[in-house]
């Protein structure tokens, strides 16, 4: 029988701001602890790396993440709403990358997500560029070897992780939002296992918009075009200083 709860320390190169977890990698861990195939991430404060927090299971199903008595995080069963759009192509997705690389939107970090300094062993290199004649934002990518988990397929919180930072490239190309905008949520279902090594599909769509807020679609598919995992994805601006 495991533990009512755990702690965990994020490394810091999983990163998304700089001292920040990964939000999607976070959601991941999160999810990994829930007791449904479908399950929801809310974000309330920012999860710190290199320092140790504390992972529990929740009477709902669910778990949350804290530190001392602040509620970082909580994941429930949830379902997610709506249709998947037709993944790009791989030579659509392959451009639309390209063309992000060429002329990337201000406010870059280092993010392990969407990084432009990351390699394909140190991060997921999530380059979303606008996709001609969809409403859609997409990339083409290939995990590295390092990033594969003990059976050789992506660990389930790296593909957690390919949901996440697409849905911040929607809201900056389809609905021109300014850098600094966070993950308030995000919702999840794995569908199989993601190969690693071999070529993938990330892409994002628009759901809604209005005022510091917006939410996104986002899925992940093989370079052949059969959908792996898909999400919906909460995004908030910060107040004005």
């Amino acid at each position: 029988m495991r533990a009512d709860f755990e702690t965990i320390t994020v490394p810091e190169h999983l990163h998304g701001y700089p001292g920040v977890a990964f939000g999607g990698y976070v959601a991941g861990l999160l999810a990994g602890r829930a007791a449904a195939p479908e399950v929801r991430v809310d974000f309330r404060r920012p999860v710190p790396t290199g320092l140790p927090v504390r992972l529990a299971s929740t009477p709902d199903g669910g778990c949350s993440l804290t530190d001392g008595e602040l509620l970082l995080a909580a994941a429930a069963p949830a379902e997610l709403t709506g249709p998947v759009p037709r993944p790009p192509s791989w030579a659509e997705a392959e451009a639309a990358a390209e063309a992000y690389r060429a002329a990337p939107p201000d406010g870059q970090t280092d993010c392990f997500g969407c990084g432009l300094g990351r390699t394909a062993s140190t991060g997921l290199r999530l380059h979303c560029g606008p996709v001609p004649g969809r409403d859609l934002v997409a990339t083409a990518w290939t995990p590295g070897a390092a990033l594969a988990g003990p059976d050789g397929l992506l660990p389930p919180e790296l593909v957690w992780g390919a949901l996440d930072c697409p849905g911040n490239a929607a809201g900056r190309v389809l609905d021109g939002r300014p850098a600094g905008a966070v993950t308030a949520a995000l919702t999840a279902l794995l569908v199989r296992p993601v190969p690693v090594g071999q070529g993938l599909v990330s892409y994002s769509w628009m759901l809604s918009s209005a005022d510091r807020k917006y939410t996104a679609g986002t899925a992940l598919a093989t370079a052949d075009g059969e959908v792996c995992a898909t999400a919906e994805a909460v995004w908030v601006m910060p107040r004005p200083a």
